[in-house]
């Protein structure tokens, strides 16, 4: 550490000097006298100051001094006047009165304060008259005889004494560290000007450096509007000296695009360091998309759209996560706007929620969240389905803005319009997710049923094969589709193929259509319990002709008749001596059959049951009981 020079080291007192080098105390000077002679005022006695102080009262104010203050103080009682003096006694006692009289402060200041104007008056008459007399005097010739005596009104000239040596060295400290303390001032001054005039640059290059990044990365730059107070009349420069963004999208309603403005920031301070972009109107507020479903067990399970965050650290990034925000506040918008309408399902709005019982067991959330508690999703509750819904209504949006659009430009301007046309509406938003909802929901009821049947007739021994197809069509038709002005339905398939000989084949479209193919007919299936009902007599017809051909292979020997009875549902066999028929049955899961044998009196003895569960399967006990009966 550099050692500080000798002059910062020394130290003066403040306090004013009163003894000179000698130790004597230092006269105070009253008067210079015009040789050079020095008055100073005398050092007087306190004792004597004090008595001379005392005797001033008693010739000032009088040697009753103390008797008249103390007479002052308490009022005298009020006498009556005697009416039967004569008036001349009551003036001489008057002027008696006025003689004695001593005058106090008050009269004094009163006397002096209407003296001192006519003095100053005087004085300036005076002055006025000195100035003239010189004058005069200075103008004369020399040759005129004055009858003045020489120099009469010369002015003598008088020098201050030097001080004393400590006196100038505190003068000198005193004034050194004046100019040094000015000296710094104005170095800093100068440096903090020179450092605002660089940060000043720096900002202004950043400034140009980030607009023509915006401008590459394809972002809207408008003209700013003027500040207020511009000069807005004629001859007035009305050009823009500023830019904003414009981040909306093009066709979005005016309030959206109103709130998609954003600004570089002029200021340099730490805060805009990293950022400088500025968003006046920014809610910081996303779309989370939730789905709630009650599972067959009755636990609910919830689960959430994966969001996440975006760089704010960078232009782009910070353009493109306002830019989202702006794009999901709008979709919450329109949600609002049809929610209210949908029907086929129930919706409960509110200002950042909307809930809606899309399905018997399925409920859809929209909900405008927080951007740090949107992007803290808990593992285990995220689900593809709230991502696909998240997604598509993206798309969904702009589809409607492109729709739109299209709209908009179809309109000419150039030929009057005949007649009223009418205002087209957007295309939905939220309908075709309840369809697709629905649809899933409808999917699952009707493959727990196939699954159902089919479990059991694997469990009857037969062969069982169930194919699957949820969407007919491909990824990419299913997005093209979305740009059309209506969305079409989705579509699918379900093949169930039994005992690898017969085939049942149903077909679906959203929201909830299912219609069955068969040989016969094509029959719309309105219920769960309309496709329970078809599904078990389609299969028992099946099972009961491959009875059929068992039993005919069987009895070939004793020309046997065999047959299919559909509306009392069995299977008959006949030939000599023996009438032998089965009937198929669903109970819960399982495939049950009853093997009954007519005796001679017309009434039907059963002879047997098969239940599943067992070690043969249905056919293998049909040929048992065929063998049985014809007694092998």
């Amino acid at each position: 550490m550099e050692e500080e020079p000798p002059w910062k080291k020394l130290k003066l007192s403040l306090e004013r000097p009163y003894k000179d080098d000698n130790g004597g105390p230092l006269p105070e000077l009253l008067d210079i006298t015009p040789d050079g002679q020095h008055i100073y005022r005398p050092r007087e006695d306190p004792t004597s100051v004090v008595g001379t102080k005392l005797r001033r009262i008693f010739a000032e104010r009088g040697h009753d001094f103390f008797e008249a203050y103390k007479g002052s103080r308490s009022l005298p009682a009020p006498q009556a006047p005697d009416a039967t003096e004569p008036d001349e006694n009551a003036a001489d006692s008057e002027k008696s009165n006025e003689s004695s009289h001593t005058m106090t402060p008050e009269e004094l200041y009163k006397m002096r304060m209407s003296l001192l104007p006519q003095l100053y008056i005087a004085f300036g008459e005076m002055c006025q008259a000195r100035d003239l007399l010189t004058l005069l005097l200075s103008s004369s010739l020399p040759s005129q005889p004055s009858s003045l005596p020489p120099a009469p009104l010369a002015a003598t000239t008088v020098d201050k004494p030097p001080p004393i040596l400590s006196v100038r060295a505190f003068d000198a400290q005193l004034t050194i560290g004046g100019k040094d303390k000015a000296l710094r001032a104005a170095a800093d001054l100068f440096k903090d000007a020179a450092e605002k005039i660089e940060e000043s640059r720096i900002a202004g290059e950043r400034y140009w450096m980030d607009a023509l990044k915006i401008r590459r990365g394809n972002w809207g730059l408008i003209p700013a509007p003027l500040p207020l107070g511009s000069a807005t009349g004629k001859g007035a420069d009305k050009t823009s000296k500023d830019f904003l963004i414009s981040y909306g999208l093009e066709e979005s309603p005016v309030v959206f695009r109103r709130r998609a403005i954003g600004r570089m920031a002029s200021t340099t301070d730490d805060g805009n360091a990293k950022n400088p972009l500025e968003f006046p109107l920014r809610q910081r507020t996303r779309l989370r998309v939730s789905l709630a479903r009650t599972l067959p067990d009755g636990t609910r399970q919830t689960c959430h759209s994966r969001l996440t965050r975006s760089d704010d650290t960078s232009l782009g990034g910070a353009l493109r996560a306002a830019q989202a925000e702006v794009i999901e506040q709008e979709i919450f918008s329109s949600l609002i706007k049809e929610a209210s309408g949908l029907p086929t399902a129930s919706a409960e709005v509110s200002e950042r929620l909307i809930l809606i019982d899309a399905a018997q067991s399925t409920e859809l959330r929209f909900e405008l969240v927080d951007v740090d508690v949107a992007t803290q999703v808990p593992s285990g509750h995220e689900d593809p389905v709230c991502d696909l819904i998240y997604s598509a209504l993206h798309v969904l949006l702009l589809r409607a803005h492109s729709i739109s659009k299209i709209q908009r430009l179809s309109k000419t301007s150039i030929s009057r319009a005949t007649a009223v046309q009418p205002v087209a509406q957007s295309p939905p938003l939220l309908q075709p997710i309840i369809d697709v909802l629905q649809y899933r929901e409808f999917w699952e009821r009707v493959g727990d049923e196939i699954h159902r049947v089919a479990t059991a007739l694997r469990d009857a021994g037969v062969s069982a094969r169930v194919h699957y197809n949820t969407v007919a069509d491909s990824g990419e038709v299913l997005v093209a589709s979305l740009g059309h002005e209506k969305t079409n339905p989705l579509g699918g398939e379900v093949l169930l193929r039994i005992d690898d000989r017969h085939t049942l084949r149903f077909t679906t479209s959203s929201p909830s259509t299912l219609t069955a193919h068969l040989p016969q007919a094509t029959l719309p299936v309105a219920s769960i319990s309309q496709l329970t009902q078809l599904l078990v007599d389609e299969i028992s017809s099946r099972l009961l002709h491959r009875i059929c051909d068992i039993g005919t292979d069987r009895c070939e020997k004793v020309n046997g008749t065999w047959f299919v009875d559909l509306l009392s549902g069995r299977c008959v066999g006949r030939w000599e001596g023996c009438v032998l028929d089965f009937r198929i049955s669903f109970s819960g899961t399982a495939v049950a059959c009853a093997a009954s044998r007519a005796s001679r009196d017309g009434r039907a003895i059963l002879i047997d049951t098969y239940g599943a569960g067992g070690q043969l399967s249905l056919f293998e006990w049909v040929c048992h009981t065929v063998d049985s009966s014809l007694g092998r």
